[in-house]
């Protein structure tokens, strides 16, 4: 198996001027997609932010195929998105790049990562029924969960990663008795 490094020079062999800078460590800047996205946003009515976007490879992305800095006006990108089809590479920039513009119109107040200003934004940018996840076949981390509590009330077990270090209610039962809002009957107990 070829270490990540390898394979993402594999990626980009091809022309000097065609190959992606490097900015800093595992992220490499790609002039052509961060073209194609500055046309995208453009073509979207968003001049402010196209003339300000780069897209660059992330050799540290292994489960997510995309995401997006928003203060560095950054979108990263999985090189992995080369072994599919052009098609995923561009429905993937253009999710990400839907990110970017659903923030910079509603820049004061504070947005659903997937909601309506998003939906609106993949709209704009040509991404009709765009699903929140992607469903390509990249390796999923399996976590194991040591740490189990449960409801004094109900009686339901949630499995955790990390032990919970302040009081934490069962969501369930406090929004069935006392309308979504913390309550001392519900407290989580770690279970023995």
């Amino acid at each position: 198996m070829q270490q990540a490094g390898q394979l993402f020079l594999d990626l980009f062999r091809s022309t000097p001027a065609a190959r992606p800078r490097k900015i800093s460590g595992g992220i490499l800047r790609d002039a052509a997609l961060t073209q194609q996205a500055a046309d995208l946003l453009a073509k979207a009515d968003a001049p402010d932010v196209a003339v300000k976007v780069k897209v660059a490879w992330n050799t540290r992305l292994t489960t997510t195929a995309g995401m997006v800095r928003y203060r560095e006006n950054l979108v990263l990108l999985n090189p992995r998105l080369r072994e599919f089809d052009a098609t995923e590479l561009d429905r993937t920039l253009r999710h990400e790049l839907a990110h970017l513009l659903a923030h910079a119109r509603f820049r004061r107040r504070r947005i659903s990562p997937h909601g309506p200003e998003w939906r609106q934004a993949c709209i704009d940018l040509g991404l009709e029924d765009e699903k929140r996840c992607h469903e390509l076949p990249l390796p999923r981390r399996i976590v194991a969960r040591h740490h189990f509590y449960s409801c004094v009330h109900c009686g339901t077990t949630y499995p955790r990663v990390r032990p919970i270090r302040r009081k934490v209610a069962c969501l369930r039962c406090c929004r069935a008795h006392n309308r979504g809002l913390f309550d001392e009957r519900f407290v989580l107990r770690k279970n023995r």
